[in-house]
């Protein structure tokens, strides 16, 4: 990531040490997986579509701890794949929009919150921006050494505090998170200056 583009990271510091961790980032263009997990001050494992785990891409993302998920219903190995992770102590990178979208958080999906209530990891805010520009070279690419900003935010809690896993929980916890993200972007375009 930093040999194709010029990334700025903000906020790094504010991401845990140790113990779980689950990043949870816009998602405007397919290279924001990748920028992730390249500025990243730990290691991330995200759900990724498993169509994209075709090919020579198979091996290499396994192998860097990413995790296939069928995104057409409940897939019950992903889902405990990615709580095997944060019980580990390790770091979930997801985006709550599911797929790539607007970027801007306006329609989250509920896994992020069961992940989070269930497991009793913080979820990080981050806004990545910058990367939906379109490059001369590679059209459906960033223009080669552009800026690209990776904003991380204040780790906060997503449940109520009782533990309780019930719909009506979960559903408070979607939207507790859907505020604080909506938040962290609008702090991460101020800091960045990006309008």
């Amino acid at each position: 990531m930093h040999g194709l583009w010029r990334p700025r990271v903000l906020g790094a510091w504010r991401v845990p040490s140790h113990g779980p961790v689950i990043l949870a980032a816009n998602h405007s263009h397919g290279v924001d997986g990748p920028m992730l997990i390249g500025t990243s001050p730990r290691p991330v494992h995200f759900l990724v579509k498993q169509e994209a785990f075709v090919g020579p891409l198979d091996p290499f993302l396994r192998g860097i701890g990413q995790l296939p998920v069928d995104r057409q219903g409940t897939d019950r190995t992903a889902v405990t794949s990615a709580l095997g992770v944060l019980a580990r102590g390790g770091v979930l990178g997801i985006f709550p929009e599911g797929t790539r979208g607007g970027g801007d958080f306006a329609s989250i999906r509920g896994g992020l919150a069961y992940f989070a209530v269930r497991s009793g990891a913080p979820v990080v805010p981050v806004a990545c921006f910058g990367t939906t520009e379109h490059g001369r070279a590679i059209r459906t690419l960033p223009p080669l050494r552009s800026r690209i900003d990776v904003v991380f935010g204040d780790p906060f809690e997503a449940g109520d505090g009782t533990g309780a896993r019930t719909r009506r929980a979960l559903d408070a916890a979607t939207l507790r998170i859907q505020e604080r993200l909506t938040a962290h972007l609008g702090n991460a375009r101020r800091a960045t200056g990006r309008a």
